[in-house]
């Protein structure tokens, strides 16, 4: 029986040397990356070559005509027939490096499938003949995401959603490094929002920490530079983000809803009782000042616990007065 042989580590997949100087082809990630930058195409202004193609398709088609004349006549039209297809060749050459570009728009250019350059300028303008020319938008764009359902740093699910602000800043990248790079920047922004939310409390944040909806600026900074350094590769830049959308999910709003209240009504009642205890060390001490009356620790005792029954009771008191002794 003859055993499989074991591939040698010395040669690649295809059977090349891969020892001594003899470089390794990388795979995955790596391999994958196209690593190209934008740079300018050559180009003029197109309205004269625009008028000089028009003249010599008119040269061309003069020429063609005297040459079917002659050749009806049985004079020798021949030259005048191949000086009237260079004429058309060259009118062709000229009309296919003609293009058109809007503001707010750049060409991406091609010949035969080599990236030879960006063109910027808007207008007509001649470039390189029987070149591809891909229209690239460098306007800004936003889009809002979808209402995403996470689970916060305290594993509270919410739902949360933002609002990207963004444009191509190099466009050799964004046509030759992704696919689609508008659905690129849609699930990358998605999945930073998703991170970014996974690393904050959605409240009560803790002593150094930022919450979801008490440190909102700060979280859509972090936002834009998570999606700005998803992005980069696709050669597209951040202009802002915002959370547009931010809320806990509907299992559980109720009872947070009611954590709220109870922290709410806890804030009031110290702030009531604190108020109410200043009050009261107020009123002692002027009376003590005062000369108003003299009280001893037993009565002092009695008037600070009736004034803060006053004082901190939700409903209006109703005063009982003694007219008795208070030890009797």
């Amino acid at each position: 029986m003859t055993l499989p042989q074991t591939p040698d580590p010395s040669t690649d997949l295809d059977g090349d040397s891969v020892g001594g100087n003899t470089s390794v082809r990388p795979v995955g990630r790596e391999g994958a990356r196209v690593d190209i930058e934008e740079k300018k195409a050559w180009y003029i202004d197109g309205i004269l070559a625009f008028f000089v193609a028009l003249v010599v398709l008119g040269l061309a088609s003069w020429q063609f005509v005297v040459a079917a004349m002659a050749l009806d006549v049985g004079d020798a039209g021949g030259l005048r027939m191949f000086l009237a297809i260079l004429l058309f060749l060259l009118a062709l050459v000229m009309f296919s490096s003609l293009t058109i570009i809007s503001p707010g728009d750049t060409k991406v250019i091609q010949f035969f499938g080599r990236y030879i350059g960006t063109i910027r300028r808007a207008g007509l303008l001649m470039t390189v003949p029987f070149t591809t020319k891909k229209k690239v938008s460098v306007k800004v764009r936003n889009f809002e995401t979808n209402e995403l359902k996470v689970n916060d740093a305290d594993g509270n699910p919410v739902n949360i959603a933002a609002i990207v602000v963004w444009q191509v800043a190099d466009t050799a990248k964004s046509v030759f490094a992704v696919e689609q790079y508008d659905e690129f920047v849609a699930v990358q922004s998605e999945s930073a929002l998703r991170h970014v939310a996974t690393t904050h409390p959605y409240d009560y944040a803790g002593p150094g920490e930022e919450s979801l909806r008490g440190s909102t600026e700060l979280v859509a900074d972090e936002l834009a530079d998570e999606v700005a350094a998803r992005i980069a590769i696709a050669g597209l830049e951040v202009v802002e983000t915002r959370i547009s959308s931010l809320a806990y999910a509907p299992e559980i709003a109720q009872a947070m809803l009611q954590r709220q209240q109870a922290s709410a009504i806890i804030a009031a009642r110290e702030k009531i009782v604190e108020g109410a205890v200043s009050m009261v060390e107020n009123a002692l001490e002027r009376l003590e000042e005062k000369n108003v009356v003299s009280l001893d620790e037993e009565r002092k005792a009695a008037m600070v616990s009736n004034l803060l029954v006053v004082l901190t009771s939700e409903s209006r008191v109703t005063p009982v007065v003694n007219t008795g002794s208070l030890y009797t």
